[in-house]
């Protein structure tokens, strides 16, 4: 049986309400150690992913604060959130990685997001030599 993204994914993730302060991704990032958090709507829908970089290139580069933006304001011009189903092979979860060039994906089972699927977890899901070519397509 091929393994899906919810058999490598991180279950029950982090997420941030858009109307969070960028403050709140800045310190949930290094609490969690990672680049990137999902966004969502008061009712708890995915409505995209905050990174890093974002905060940088869209805020802090524009002398943008912290505090006063909310996060919801650094995703709205994002258009659809890149996802992947549980039930999906994580070849579909490499494949979609790829083609969008991001390195981690919301696991969305229905309406709900379930967890993410990072570049890390699709490495040590596959055999060794197929690790190097999922880390150079999503990294070209």
């Amino acid at each position: 049986m091929a393994t899906k993204a919810r058999d490598v994914m991180s279950p029950a993730p982090v997420y941030l309400n858009a109307g969070a302060a960028v403050q709140e991704a800045v310190q949930r990032m290094a609490d969690e150690d990672v680049g990137a958090l999902p966004v969502c709507d008061a009712g708890g829908h995915l409505i995209g992913m905050v990174t890093d970089r974002d905060i940088v290139v869209k805020l802090l580069a524009k002398g943008g604060d912290v505090h006063s933006v909310k996060v919801g304001d650094l995703t709205g011009d994002q258009g659809e959130v890149v996802t992947i189903g549980a039930d999906d092979p994580v070849e579909e979860a490499l494949k979609t990685m790829a083609d969008h060039q991001v390195r981690r994906l919301p696991v969305i089972d229905g309406a709900e997001m379930v967890g993410i699927v990072a570049q890390a977890d699709l490495a040590r899901a596959c055999p060794a030599e197929k690790a190097g070519e999922v880390l150079a397509a999503i990294s070209r």
